[in-house]
């Protein structure tokens, strides 16, 4: 992948040989992979390091797929979430993209299909952070032509307070 820094990805998933094996995989693809093995680890993992994106189970007990994409969703501005699971409905489907999940992909998954999703996730994640950036200046740039230094200050101030 050419990018200046490793992709980091949350991988979440019940079932644990699976969580493994996908993890050493993506691991020797050149991502950075963080595991959870239950929606709550998953969201206090996400809280603690700076994840670009979440490939997330669907269907797990306690806190599940869904619940865990739209915390994930509301908490980390910029993350992209892929959605992976074996009991596919065109009910969840549905309501996970609805939720934000940049793509719903079925168990079994076709490896190479995953790491093009990846791909393809971290690069629109990349793009929204941008685009954010961007608007972020221009008020900035607005703001510094009508302002005083401490007003700026001010101004500058309640626009990171309007950012997650």
């Amino acid at each position: 992948m050419e990018t200046d820094k490793t992709v980091k990805i949350l991988l979440v998933d019940d079932e644990v040989k699976f969580l493994k094996a996908v993890s050493d995989r993506l691991s020797i693809k050149g991502f950075d992979v963080t595991t959870a093995a239950n929606g709550d680890d998953a969201i206090e993992a996400a809280n603690k390091g700076g994840f670009d994106v979440a490939v997330v189970d669907v269907q797990m007990p306690g806190t599940d797929g869904s619940q865990v994409l739209k915390i994930l969703k509301q908490n980390h501005q910029f993350i992209e979430i892929i959605m992976l699971t074996g009991h596919a409905t065109v009910d969840s489907a549905v309501e996970c993209t609805r939720l934000g999940a940049f793509k719903y992909l079925e168990k079994p998954y076709d490896f190479d299909k995953l790491v093009e999703a990846l791909k393809e996730a971290y690069q629109a994640r990349l793009q929204k952070k941008f685009e954010s950036n961007l608007k972020r200046m221009e008020a900035i740039q607005k703001l510094s032509t009508h302002q005083s230094p401490l007003g700026l200050l001010r101004a500058m101030a309640k626009l990171d307070d309007n950012r997650k």
